[in-house]
């Protein structure tokens, strides 16, 4: 692996001793295992690296993958970081699994989410306030109610989506609650009804915390997230100072067959919402705090009650799928449950996942081609599925329901804009007790496990996850939701909409 460069070593060294007296044990002892908890064979650990790089070596090849990060943690310990690939392709750096850094996107809102509930503990924030109690402009009402900070963390905040959320270049950033009230995201539907991911939601709570602390937001989390947990490397900030953008991988677009460096991506705009730069071993410390119940070290950044809060069933969709918890999306519901979030850039395409009762988190972030998007996806299914293999549903025998069949749109746009059927799904029924889901001219098959339940059968590795899909809402408002989407539903295209 090429070293990276003795000037960047230097400012790492003088990072590290400014805040040697404030970094915490990067090992945390586990929380006393809840009662039914999931034990993963020895065997499944101790193959698990091997695993993983096989999983890489493929996707490498394959995926036009540039680079990626891949850290596990188990039992309070880190079982392995690894990085694959090249940060810099032109170059030839190869990605330093401990130094490196990556952009985890979305990922970063669960710093926002852990740093308001630092200020619901410490009673400046209300749960069920109305958020502009808290802003020094007015988020308007219209015809709908006051939008709630619970409303926030479940992604129900009944906005519309905004796709400007992003600049070119240094020359385009504004401080970021300049552009959210320059900005207010459109109210299209009450508040609490339905999930529907918002990044001006999110924005909102990271503005929130910055009101009510009196801190700018990216000060804020350095202080009381960041430095407490040892997490010396991870900012908000962009750009990136010159300790850091040295270290940075690059992103890319595909020419010709061949990765082509992107310059640095900018989202402080919309700041709290995701524009985050980080290390792996900086995301294992984040990690392992959220299992040992917001505690690493001696260093308590959250309570144990706001831990179970940030991970508990917030809201859902689909009635008998996966929901929101808190600020993390619910992956899996049992077996066991696993709670986490994706993030992506146009370059960066990130996941974090953790099973409290396994005592098992995991976080991987690729960059490179389009086909770095699916990548991370395929790794984290590898991983769960790995770990926590199942088996297909028994399938229905049941006289057939026919669901309502057609084109279904998604409830996360831009509400403001004309609509676009290409990105409908389009489905349609297969057989006895089939479906077929043509998603941007991709086709997948679900066979019936349920009343108006269908299971993944094509594009599934052995050992699953096996996504579900659910049919549901009235008959004037049909509605289909995926168990790996829980931040959206789809509905129902009218004929000629």
């Amino acid at each position: 692996m090429q070293s990276i460069s003795s000037l960047t070593l230097f400012r790492l060294s003088v990072v590290a001793t400014l805040l040697a007296s404030t970094a915490v044990p990067l090992t945390a002892a586990p929380r006393k295992p809840p009662a039914g908890a999931v034990q993963i064979a020895a065997a499944t650990i101790a193959s698990l690296p091997d695993f993983v790089d096989g999983v890489l070596a493929q996707q490498i090849a394959t995926r036009d993958v540039g680079g990626a990060v891949v850290t596990i943690v188990y039992r309070g310990k880190v079982l392995f970081t690894r990085g694959y690939g090249l940060a810099d392709a032109e170059r030839g750096i190869k990605v330093d699994a401990q130094h490196t850094m990556f952009r985890p996107g979305s990922v970063s809102k669960l710093f926002t989410w852990t740093a308001l509930m630092q200020q619901i503990e410490a009673g400046r924030v209300d749960l069920d306030a109305d958020v502009n109690r808290y802003l020094d402009y007015k988020i308007p009402d219209g015809k709908f109610k006051p939008i709630t900070v619970r409303d926030l963390f479940s992604h129900a905040v009944g906005f519309g989506d905004q796709s400007n959320i992003t600049v070119d270049d240094a020359a385009g950033l504004m401080p970021y609650r300049e552009w959210m009230k320059k900005n207010i995201a459109m109210r299209v539907r009450e508040p609490g009804e339905e999930i529907s991911y918002s990044n001006y939601g999110a924005a909102l709570a990271g503005y929130i915390v910055e009101r009510v602390s009196g801190e700018p937001f990216a000060d804020y989390t350095e202080r009381h997230i960041f430095k407490p947990l040892g997490m010396i490397d991870t900012t908000f900030r962009e750009p990136l100072d010159a300790a850091r953008a040295p270290r940075m991988a690059k992103g890319y677009k595909l020419e010709s067959g061949r990765l082509v460096a992107k310059p640095f991506e900018f989202y402080s705009i919309i700041m709290p919402a995701g524009s985050a730069t980080t290390t792996a071993p900086d995301m294992t410390r984040f990690i392992l705090m959220m299992l040992n119940e917001g505690k690493l070290g001696t260093t308590q950044i959250l309570k144990p009650q706001s831990v179970r809060f940030l991970e508990s069933d917030g809201l859902r969709n689909a009635p008998d799928l996966e929901g929101f918890a808190h600020g993390y999306m619910v992956l899996r519901q049992a077996g066991p449950r696993i709670v986490g979030h994706g993030g992506n850039t146009v370059d960066f395409h990130s996941e974090l996942a953790i099973a409290p009762e396994a005592q098992f988190g995991f976080f991987v972030s690729y960059t490179g081609g389009p086909g770095s998007y699916p990548a991370r996806t395929e790794a984290m299914n590898a991983i769960i599925g790995r770990v926590f293999p199942q088996t297909p549903t028994q399938r229905w025998t049941a006289r057939r329901d026919v669901p309502p069949l057609g084109a279904y749109r998604s409830n996360r746009q831009d509400y403001s804009q004309p609509p676009l059927p290409g990105y409908d799904l389009k489905i349609s029924a297969e057989g006895d007790h089939g479906i077929v889901i043509e998603r941007a001219g991709v086709k997948s098959y679900w066979e019936q496990i349920g009343a108006r339940i269908y299971e993944q059968v094509t594009g599934v590795r052995a050992g699953g996850p096996y996504d579900r899909i659910e049919f549901y809402g009235p008959a004037d408002d049909p509605r289909m939701s995926y168990a790996s989407e829980p931040h959206v539903l789809y509905r129902l295209v009218p004929e000629g909409k």
